[in-house]
């Protein structure tokens, strides 16, 4: 039970206000993924579980930032990174998008994803 709520703390919802501290400064520490989703994408649902298996197998190298983009002003961050479609997943670090993706993708093809872009 522990490890679930550690597993937490590595993933966590940002939004337009704070996604340049909790993104692009946090990923001067280590690489953090970003989720672009929406409640009704059910591509969405199917990743989510994925990417949280991945970012708790690196056991906090990597981060899970979630912007849910039908909250708040959150589609502006959409807009800025020219996001297309849900769910776009972007992987950040030294302050600066390293690659991304879009649409729902099998465990193995999000874990070569982080290898090629996230250095770790």
């Amino acid at each position: 039970m522990k490890r679930q709520s550690s597993r937490k703390q590595w993933i966590y919802d940002v939004n337009v206000r704070d996604f340049d501290s909790r993104v692009l400064d946090a990923s001067r520490q280590r690489p953090v993924l970003v989720d672009f989703w929406a409640e009704w994408c059910a591509p969405c649902l199917v990743i989510a579980p994925v990417l949280a298996q991945l970012v708790g197998e690196y056991g906090g190298a990597l981060q899970l930032a979630k912007v849910e983009v039908d909250v708040g002003e959150n589609m502006k961050l959409a807009g800025r990174y020219r996001v297309r479609g849900f769910p776009t997943v972007m992987l950040f670090r030294q302050g600066e998008e390293q690659g991304r993706f879009s649409g729902a993708q099998p465990v193995s093809r999000v874990r070569d994803f982080i290898r090629q872009h996230g250095g770790i």
